[in-house]
């Protein structure tokens, strides 16, 4: 009888620690959504880097990239160009 119970202390003492305890299953489940969150904002950076280098690699090549850049975020336009702003 006092080995049953001693085994029954036990098992719930190592479920306890399994569910509970350091390194156990809600810490698991914790981390599992940290990295989760991570995965999701490095895949965002990811593509906003891809974006990036692939404008970088169009401005060196390209001077009609480099015309349209100025043209749309710099609001430049050639010389002899007339420049009507619509505003609604």
């Amino acid at each position: 009888m006092l080995k049953i119970l001693i085994g029954i202390l036990l098992l719930i003492s190592l479920q306890y620690s399994l569910w509970y305890g350091k390194g156990g299953y809600q810490e698991y489940a914790a981390l599992q959504q940290t990295v989760e969150l991570q995965r999701q904002t490095n895949s965002k950076l990811k593509a906003r880097n891809d974006k990036i280098e692939t404008e970088i690699t169009e401005l060196k090549q390209g001077f009609l990239t480099i015309e349209r850049y100025a043209r749309e975020e710099l609001g430049m336009i050639k010389q002899g160009e007339v420049f009507y702003q619509i505003v609604e």
